[in-house]
Order: C-alpha cells, then sequence, then structure tokens
C-alpha cells in the first residue's frame, strides 16, 4: 500500500484543532451548528479502512507501508495496521538530515533503534526501505539484520525539488520514474546479495520484464512496481509477468530462482565489474569528440 504519513496525521490533527476546537468558545450562537472536531477521520481510520477492504476483496498478501517520525509514532501505527490484516509492514525510512549538528552515525542510529522498536512491537515480518544515501548500504543492512528486520527495498526516490525560475519558488512536483534509474539498484541489489540473508525487493526504475530479469539476475527476490502502473493500469502487471517468463524460458531457466544473484558481486563472471575500478575502465573507451562516442 502507499504510506502511511506520521507528520501528516499530525498536521491534519493540528489543523482541526485550529478550525474547530479551538473557535469553539469564540461564537457561542454558532455552537449548535458548528461540526465536532470528531467528525473528521484525521488518524489513522482512512487507512484502517481501506487496508480491511483490500484485505476482504484480494487473495495476496497486503503489506502496509508506514513513514513515520517519532518512535512511539512507529510502534503504535505499526501495532494499528497489524490488527487491522497487515500481513507484512514496511518501514519507510525516509529522512532529510538538514542540521549539521546531527552526525550520520546518529541518523544511522536512531533509525535502527525505529527499526528494532516496531520489530518487538509486531508479530508480522518487517521489511525496510532504504535511500541510497548511506556511506555503508552493506553495513547498515547487516544493522537492519541484525535489529529483526526480514527485508530491504532499495531505493526509495529521495526529495529532489527542482527550482521554478519563472516563480522564483521551489518545484516540488514528482515525476515519475523511468528505466534509466534502474541501475543505482542493480549495482546495490548485487553488492547486497552475498552478505545478506534477508530477502531483497527493487523499486524503482522496474517498467518492463526485462527490467525485472536484470533485478533478479543482481540479487533482487522481487521487484515493486509502481510509476508503470500508473501511467498503463493495473493489467500491464500481466505484460511484465509475459516478458520476464519469455526471458527466464529461453536462457533455460526454470524459474526466477534459479536466475536470482547469477550476477551478483561473488557470481558474474568479471566481479570487478560491479567495483570502482571498472569506472575508470568505462571512460578509458570513450572520447569526446562530436559529443560522446565510444572508440572503435
Amino acid at each position: 500500500m502507499h504510506s502511511l504519513f506520521e507528520e501528516q496525521l499530525i498536521h491534519e490533527q493540528m489543523a482541526v484543532h485550529r478550525f474547530i476546537d479551538a473557535r469553539i468558545d469564540m461564537d457561542a450562537e454558532t455552537q449548535s451548528i458548528r461540526p465536532g472536531s470528531g467528525m473528521f477521520s484525521v488518524d489513522t481510520e482512512p487507512y484502517v479502512a481501506e487496508l480491511e477492504r483490500l484485505k476482504q476483496r484480494v487473495d495476496v498478501p497486503v503489506l502496509a507501508s508506514l513513514n513515520g517520525t517519532s518512535s512511539s509514532g512507529w510502534t503504535s501505527y505499526a501495532k494499528r495496521l497489524e490488527s487491522a490484516g497487515a500481513d507484512a509492514l514496511e518501514l519507510n525510512l525516509y529522512e532529510v538530515a538538514a542540521s549539521p549538528e546531527e552526525t550520520g552515525a546518529a541518523v544511522e542510529q536512531r533509525q535502527l533503534d525505529v527499526v528494532r522498536s516496531v520489530v518487538d512491537a509486531v508479530k508480522v515480518p518487517v521489511s525496510v526501505k532504504l535511500t541510497p544515501f548511506y556511506a555503508s548500504v552493506p553495513a547498515f543492512v547487516r544493522s537492519l539484520e541484525q535489529a529483526g528486520a526480514r527485508g530491504v527495498v532499495v531505493f526509495n526516490r529521495f526529495y529532489q525539488p527542482d527550482i521554478a525560475l519563472d516563480t522564483l519558488d521551489v518545484d516540488r512536483r514528482l515525476l515519475p520514474s523511468t528505466s534509466a534509474e534502474l541501475p543505482l539498484r542493480l549495482h546495490a541489489l548485487a553488492l547486497l546479495s552475498p552478505t545478506t540473508k534477508l530477502a531483497l525487493a527493487c523499486t524503482g526504475g522496474v517498467h518492463s520484464g526485462l527490467d525485472a530479469a536484470k533485478a533478479i539476475l543482481s540479487g533482487a527476490h522481487v521487484v515493486q512496481l509502481a510509476s508503470v502502473l500508473l501511467e498503463r493500469g493495473p493489467q500491464h502487471v500481466a505484460v511484465l509477468r509475459d516478458e520476464l517468463m519469455h526471458w527466464l524460458d529461453t536462457k533455460g531457466y526454470k524459474s526466477s530462482a534459479e536466475a536470482r544473484g547469477v550476477l551478483d558481486l561473488h557470481s558474474a563472471p568479471d566481479p570487478h565489474a560491479w567495483e570502482r575500478l571498472n569506472y575508470t575502465r568505462m571512460l578509458a573507451g570513450w572520447r569526446a569528440r562530436d559529443g560522446w562516442r565510444k572508440e572503435p
């Protein structure tokens, strides 16, 4: 499911208080017709209701997604989603580090504490969606494994606002992903696959069955889809599935499990291709003449 954002809930609760509760004694004549704050669903009720409807109407597991801002928020909302029938939880560790007073180590430790608290609070499996901006993604994933996480999702599409030059304002539009975003995920999956026992999911940049095949070869157990389904509709899942199955069949794989990790860091014909040295080798084969063009 889409993420439940703790700060959005707090914002809505404060808005109801500001426009209704805070004015209840200001105009006695309208108290009989003014709606009470209890009329508005400003907590988890809409999300929980949607989760419950999904559980009634589909046979596949339903994963609820949570994006919290406080330890108490993470755990209390996680318990509510579990009670509503979520088969698993995805914790969206989406954090914009804006203070120079807080170190990266402090941010990571706070995130690990949150994961550990949620894992201890619920019985359903907990996966963690990461951003690519860690000094060492493999080391952080190992810490997540020690904290009790069951899976990792790479990567969240990080907040990247643009600038609107005509209005001199921040442009906060979110554009759909493209297959061009996939290589960052493939690289991370290839590094993580041989070093962790956690289930690995790829999200961001999977727009075809061949994209899914690349993720699986790099070590992904599953892929997540969003932009391509928003653009082409849910029926496009069948197209991607058929493309993937056709590719697996042409390569002689009986299942995606057989193909998983075939090209990860420890299994690729040239494991060094995933490492930094390959960058210099790649540049050595290019030259600038009439733009970038590869040497014959």
